[in-house]
């Protein structure tokens, strides 16, 4: 039904009543209008007031002679040049011992008050009107935004709350600065307004939650750490505690606009503007319903109803639209002439209703709602006889064309033999010369160059070539831009790999991309995966026996000399028979690999678990091309031992513990700049009134502060290079542990790849998103869906919420559960609408 109201309605404009473009190159935003008896005439007659960020105010009396005329000087009652900037404007009683309408500007640095007063005029030039500042409020921070009411429902009275860039409150009880809070986990200035009725104010945070603070709150809460308050003209310190929320809201988008509808005929409610909803919430905060909108919205204003319980809405939109809803349903819909970033409404002339918008670029236009139409028509088609057998045959082939598009074999667009060709290759096996890891650095290390070649059929446009390597590899280059590439002219670049950590990567394949556009414009990209040598991160060393974690491979084919699988790493025919090769990592530990000289077997051991998997996973790949150069297609290998799950976990408990060590840190060292922030406030004013010995005592407070930030910064670079190196020690063990299985089981493809998708997700851990949770969530979903035990009904994954776990037993038991289930199961039963592609992931080890 609104789809249809949406077309029908659209057709029709908003008829223009009056209408005035402002200035010329400023700025506007949707603070910059208001509707007000501003001169308090007792006609009661609206004005309008703009302000512009260029620092222009000006008041309009729109008086036409008929609708549709535009601006006549007349119009304009005072046009204002002021020293700053206009962010927002608002009209109350902002002066104390007076109930007159006055109205307060905000600047970036200042709060100022005025009063628009007018005089008759007694000669053919018309009223003279001028603004007197009544009070100023000079901000000691950079200022946002403002909201005003009569805060702690104080009656005759309008008080105002100024939100700075860095989440201050700041309280004004008119001519007096009453108090200032900080938002607690402040990032990013939102929306903000204030509830009369509940003597609250919403705001929505950078963290997307709708939040409710108490007046009450805000003004006794007291804090552990020093914070500036104004006291008269000065800034003093005082003792703050950070504010809690009465209530918070999730609404998973931004908000653009929040506004509190308090209207006799309904019940109180909150609306929220989000960038593709439209939130309807009670006052304890309870989300009541919401509105997807159809078009980008620009800006809203809630209104009173005529109808009993319902709230009117208008909503503009970057289409240039102007929506009305009742309540949630759409009634209206009218096209504007520009795109409203503001809309109130006023009563002019008697005439009451009217729809005041104004655009980004100044265009400010009254108008109503009426019927006229569009001046558009839809065109006149050509009566035709129809012909059905036409028709049959139009719909046969169209059913044949749908059929055919459901093919998933035919999503993907078939490659031209025209297409853009990228061709890596490794040059050498190890650079004769070794590159240094930065100009002026003697140290040098391994490194390997890798020549990409680019050829089209067709010339190619803004072709862009990105490398990445696994960590932690680092390139000497990871970007080249080329903006044409001739068809039949290939062309070549080069760059190193080199190695300049103490630890090994847990795999060897890189990966390039190439994004292009082709000459009808259509972007496409191409990608080629390459293999670094082993050499790159280990050399060989005298065969020992190294004890601890093992692992053992059996094959169908008897054993091969290890020298003729690893031949860069031995000399002569002596070494070409070695039945034992270890090989030295570059934190010094070994791998030893171990071929029987009377079973098919093969073993390799070390002392740390997650260095088995680069040998083990090479070894596995140089048997299936040993033999598959051989001719022998029937090469197999398989794991019988148990799954080193215990190995594995103590690789996870590491990597848990960093995170939480970095989760500490970053609280310290927030509490810390906080604190130095506070002191060096306190200094700036110290050294204002000329206070010598608290100078002192604060300058060596400050220095002590800077130092213990110091000493934390540098132990939490430590811990995040430790973090680094436990995530790749975890990526290895997911690797060698994925390998174990599919030997083990013999799994599919398909069903290796959603368990690499599971175990080994594309992701750094961060504040928001880790390893632990997000891979519990993946498994526990395996579990309950793929992996679920037949005839048992499966409870669903009871993880709603992707955080950071307390610990991570959960975890552990799931892993080990999936390892079981798979033992049973060999194969997942995952439908093509719930399963991971096998082929987007990264390809497991093959014998081909």
């Amino acid at each position: 039904m609104d789809v249809t109201v949406n077309l029908i309605m659209s057709l029709f404009k908003a008829r223009e009543w009056w209408s005035c473009s402002i200035g010329q190159q400023e700025e506007f935003d949707h603070g910059c209008l208001c509707i007000s008896n501003i001169d308090n005439s007792t006609s009661g007659q609206d004005k309008i007031i703009i302000g512009s960020f260029a620092g222009l105010l000006r008041v309009f009396l729109p008086q036409p002679c008929q609708p549709g005329t535009t601006y006549t000087p007349n119009d304009l009652l005072l046009e204002h040049q002021l020293e700053q900037a206009i962010l927002q404007i608002a009209s109350g009683r902002f002066v104390s011992g007076t109930d007159m309408v006055c109205l307060a500007v905000l600047h970036p640095q200042k709060l100022a008050v005025y009063r628009f007063t007018g005089t008759l005029g007694v000669v053919e030039q018309g009223n003279e009107y001028q603004l007197k500042v009544m009070y100023e409020h000079n901000l000691q921070r950079m200022a946002c935004n403002m909201t005003c009411g009569p805060f702690g429902q104080v009656k005759g009275k309008d008080f105002i709350c100024v939100q700075s860039m860095d989440g201050f409150l700041a309280f004004f009880e008119q001519e007096s600065f009453t108090t200032g809070r900080l938002l607690p986990k402040f990032l990013l200035p939102g929306p903000i307004c204030y509830n009369p009725r509940a003597d609250s104010f919403i705001t929505v945070s950078s963290q997307r939650f709708v939040e409710s603070y108490r007046y009450e709150e805000l003004a006794v809460s007291v804090d552990e750490s020093n914070t500036l308050v104004q006291t008269g003209h000065q800034w003093n310190t005082q003792t703050r505690k950070t504010p809690s929320a009465e209530w918070t809201l999730n609404i998973g988008e931004q908000a653009l606009d929040i506004r509190v509808a308090a209207f006799d005929q309904a019940p109180t409610c909150l609306l929220v503007l989000g960038e593709k909803h439209l939130f309807y919430l009670q006052e304890g905060g309870k989300l009541c319903r919401m509105r997807k909108l159809e078009s980008s919205p620009s800006c809203f204003l809630p209104y009173t109803s005529v109808q009993e319980g319902t709230v009117q809405i208008l909503v503009g939109t970057h289409d240039k639209s102007l929506l009305v809803f009742c309540d949630d349903q759409l009634q209206w819909v009218a096209r504007l002439s520009h795109v409203p970033i503001s809309v109130c409404i006023g009563t002019f002339r008697d005439l009451r209703g009217i729809v005041v918008t104004i655009s980004d670029e100044g265009h400010l236009q009254c108008s109503y709602l009426g019927t006229n139409p569009d001046s558009f028509k839809a065109p006149r088609t050509e009566n035709r006889d129809v012909n059905f057998a036409e028709m049959e045959a139009e719909l046969k082939e169209l059913h044949r064309v749908i059929k055919a598009s459901t093919n998933t074999k035919d999503i993907v667009p078939k490659k031209c033999k025209d297409d853009l060709v990228l061709t890596t290759t490794i040059i050498t096996a190890l650079d004769a010369t070794h590159v240094a890891a930065a100009k002026g650095d003697e140290e040098t290390f391994p490194s390997v160059t890798v020549k990409v070649t680019l050829e089209s059929g067709h010339p190619v446009h803004h072709v862009k070539l990105m490398v990445s390597v696994p960590v932690p590899l680092t390139l000497s280059t990871d970007q080249f831009s080329f903006y044409y590439i001739d068809p039949g002219k290939p062309i070549s670049v080069n760059f190193t790999v080199l190695l300049k950590e103490d630890f090994a990567p847990a795999e060897l394949d890189g990966m390039a991309i190439v994004t292009y556009s082709t000459p009808s414009g259509i972007p496409k990209v191409v990608e080629s995966s390459f293999s670094l040598p082993l050499l790159l991160v280990c050399q060989a060393v005298l065969a020992t026996n190294s004890t601890g974690n093992k692992i053992t491979i059996d094959t169908n084919k008897p054993s091969v000399h290890l020298g003729s699988l690893f031949e860069e790493f031995v000399k002569g025919d002596e070494g070409e028979l070695a039945n034992a090769i270890s090989f030295q990592l570059p934190d010094g530990s070994s791998v030893t690999v171990l071929a029987s000289k009377t079973s098919q077997r093969y073993r390799v051991q070390s002392v740390q678990f997650e260095n088995l998997c680069l040998i083990t996973m090479e070894l596995y790949q140089r048997l299936g091309n040993h033999f598959h150069k051989r001719g022998i297609m029937d090469f197999t290998c398989s794991f019988t031992g148990p799954l080193p799950l215990d190995d594995y976990f103590k690789i996870i408990d590491i990597h848990f513990g960093l995170r939480q060590l970095a989760e500490h840190f970053l609280e310290l060292l927030a509490k810390q700049a906080v604190q130095f922030r506070a002191i060096q406030r306190c200094l700036l004013t110290r050294i204002k009134d000329k206070n010598p010995a608290s100078v002192q005592g604060l300058g060596f407070l400050l220095e002590k502060t800077y130092a213990q930030m110091m000493e934390l910064g540098e132990s939490a670079e430590a811990n995040q290079r430790s973090l680094v190196r436990a995530r790749v020690a975890l990526e290895a063990g997911g690797q060698l542990l994925l390998l174990l299985l599919q030997l083990s089981h013999d799994l599919t493809p398909s069903t290796t790849g959603i368990l690499r998708a599971a175990l080994l997700p594309m992701l750094e851990d961060s504040q928001q998103l880790g390893w632990e949770e997000t891979v519990e969530m993946a498994v526990s979903h395996l579990l309950s869906t793929s992996l679920a035990e037949p005839n048992h009904d499966q409870p669903p994954c009871s993880m709603t919420k992707l955080t950071i776990p307390s610990e991570t037993t959960d975890l552990k038991k799931s892993l080990r559960l999936m390892c079981e289930r798979l033992s049973k199961s060999c194969n997942l039963n995952m439908t093509a609408a719930n399963c991971v592609d096998a082929q987007s992931c990264q390809g497991t080890p093959s014998t081909q």
